[in-house]
């Protein structure tokens, strides 16, 4: 970004650029629902979010003194905190999703007070929390903790976050670098088992809801290829690993369960 803005600046301000201007990365974890037909039809502008707004930031970005900006939380190891919020926030959300659609639930509010599903929810979090925790220093107590504030949070029936929204596009977030087979494989390199994250993946690479673009490229992945080619061609990942293994077998768990 500082390049880019840099292209655009006459040479005599690219010191005061370098000098004084920072750049700081955030990883925002509040959650934005899809604004409903009525509603927009009230205030096409309107936007709900939820309360909770803690924003961390890297603090090397900064050039001088970090401002003192209500919930901003400036910290010196911020890939832990963006990876904290792929491979737990992002990670929990879609296991309610995908485990969700799986029965029948509009709202991850529904999915969520389904003990089953919060079981797999909380399993699937620890699981990663435990991995990040070896992984990049975070503190295990405060990833756990973060881990039932979310699911304290997807209770909020106001915010009324749609399953199909968090589901959307399995295509992209069965990548190996995105939350279900990323954090499976983040957990397997650091010595801890993805038992609960396998049935996640398991649950996307069998979501079919008809009116998700990305869908029939996965479907028809997996009926000419099975759960390998799936695993092979969308994920990046050979079937014959420790978590490709854990996943093709979750998958077959969930198609004996219907």
């Amino acid at each position: 970004m500082r390049e880019l803005v840099k292209k655009q600046l006459p040479m005599e301000h690219h010191a005061d650029l370098d000098e004084k201007v920072g750049f700081i990365e955030a990883s925002i974890g509040r959650m934005v629902p899809v604004m409903t037909a009525e509603q927009r039809a009230v205030d096409p502008l309107l936007v709900c979010v939820e309360p909770y707004c803690e924003l961390p930031v890297d603090a090397a970005g900064f050039k001088g003194t970090v401002p003192p900006i209500k919930h901003l939380k400036p910290t010196g190891n911020f890939v832990g905190y963006v990876e904290r919020k792929l491979f737990v926030h992002n990670l929990t959300h879609a296991t309610a999703a995908y485990l969700g659609y799986r029965k029948g639930y509009s709202y991850i509010y529904e999915a969520i007070r389904d003990d089953e599903i919060r079981t797999q929810v909380e399993g699937a979090g620890k699981e990663s929390c435990e991995a990040l925790s070896k992984k990049r220093g975070l503190d295990a107590g405060e990833l756990v903790a973060h881990v039932e504030d979310l699911i304290f949070r997807y209770h909020n029936t106001a915010l009324a976050d749609q399953v199909a929204r968090v589901a959307r596009d399995p295509l992209r977030k069965l990548r190996k670098d995105d939350r279900l087979v990323g954090a499976a494989c983040l957990c397997v390199e650091q010595g801890v088992e993805p038992k609960h994250i396998a049935i996640a993946t398991a649950a996307a690479i069998l979501y079919d809801a008809e009116d998700d673009p990305t869908v029939p490229k996965v479907r028809e992945t997996l009926a000419r290829g099975g759960v390998e080619a799936v695993l092979r061609e969308i994920s990046n990942i050979e079937p014959d690993t420790q978590p490709g293994i854990m996943i093709v077998n979750a998958c077959h768990e969930l198609q004996n369960k219907g």
